[in-house]
């Protein structure tokens, strides 16, 4: 901010109540096609918080870029009366028109923060994130899906040990609250070490629209600028109470063949207690899938044919209620 209040993002200005889009070069393929990332800023007219919302780090998680472009199609952002919300719908620009993960190197751009201006396309990326947009932010909301073939229920997920990360994840609402470790050269841990509050919902599957992923995200959303009354809905963003999961862990498959779940993601589980079968395709072999611990389903795999090995349950435990 300059002493005027005015936000210059790249050398856009943008006053208080006003909106703008905003696209920063990140650089170019062999074809000589330019790669930009698109920011769409609100100002209210009034200080406040600023907020990040983005989706698309991972090119083929669609949920997130889905929430946002809703959102903003919606009119919602408009409605802003205090801050700024900077809402990137799609950061990784190149992996979603190839549905892929990654960018043409192979790298995740979500494991390459704070990336280099010299480095990959996926450190590009990250390095413009950094460089551009971070300074002006004060709270982050990154959203994401399972990955190929695997389903996320609605959760949220916040750094080890940062409380205003909890409390924003607590205010968001989702069911699942799920305390994690920070990973290496990440987004969250980045924002960790600048001491920026970011929370992850995590929600459906790549490629995949799913509609009850991409409202509870919505509403979770309008719960955070509700709350930050850098809006006023005057509609009713009040929420059940959420389980609070401090530790994970994976089923996975203990042998190759079809697979068939019994349960699903968001419901709970017993430890021993039947939730699946791997059968041969030839109607030889029948094997039940187990649950390996007391808690809830907050993933499981639609692939119908699978390897030994393979993650089948994801199964949140040690758990209370926030």
């Amino acid at each position: 901010m300059t002493a005027n209040n005015i936000l210059t993002v790249d050398g856009n200005d943008i006053q208080p109540g006003e909106y703008k889009q905003v696209k920063l070069l990140v650089g170019r393929l062999p074809s000589d096609t330019q790669i930009s990332i698109l920011c769409h800023v609100y100002r209210g007219k009034e200080s406040g918080p600023s907020l990040l919302l983005q989706g698309g780090v991972h090119g083929d998680e669609i949920n997130g870029v889905e929430t946002i472009r809703r959102m903003i199609e919606a009119g919602t952002f408009e409605q802003i009366v205090k801050g700024t919300i900077i809402a990137i719908p799609l950061l990784n620009v190149f992996g979603f028109i190839n549905f892929s993960r990654e960018v043409p190197d192979g790298k995740d751009v979500n494991r390459s923060f704070p990336g280099s201006s010299k480095g990959s396309l996926a450190a590009r990326v990250a390095n413009t994130l950094t460089r551009k947009i971070m300074p002006h932010i004060d709270y982050a909301i990154d959203l994401h899906t399972g990955g190929a073939s695997r389903y996320n229920y609605p959760q949220v997920r916040f750094s080890k040990g940062v409380s205003e990360s909890f409390e924003l994840a607590k205010v968001f609402g989702s069911r699942f609250l799920i305390e994690k470790a920070t990973i290496s050269h990440s987004f969250r841990k980045i924002c960790k070490d600048r001491k920026i509050p970011v929370i992850v919902y995590e929600a459906g599957e790549s490629i995949r629209i799913n509609n009850f992923a991409i409202s509870s995200a919505i509403v979770g959303i309008r719960r955070i600028l509700n709350h930050f009354e850098m809006v006023d809905f005057n509609t009713d963003t009040s929420k059940e109470d959420s389980i609070f999961i401090k530790k994970t862990i994976w089923v996975r498959a203990s042998f190759s063949g079809l697979f068939l779940w019994t349960k699903s993601s968001g419901q709970a589980v017993l430890k021993g207690e039947t939730i699946g079968y791997l059968k041969d395709p030839f109607g030889n072999k029948s094997v039940k899938v187990t649950a390996n611990k007391d808690g809830h389903i907050i993933g499981h795999n639609n692939a119908s044919v699978v390897n030994q090995g393979d993650a089948l349950f994801h199964i949140g435990y040690d758990t209370e209620i926030v």
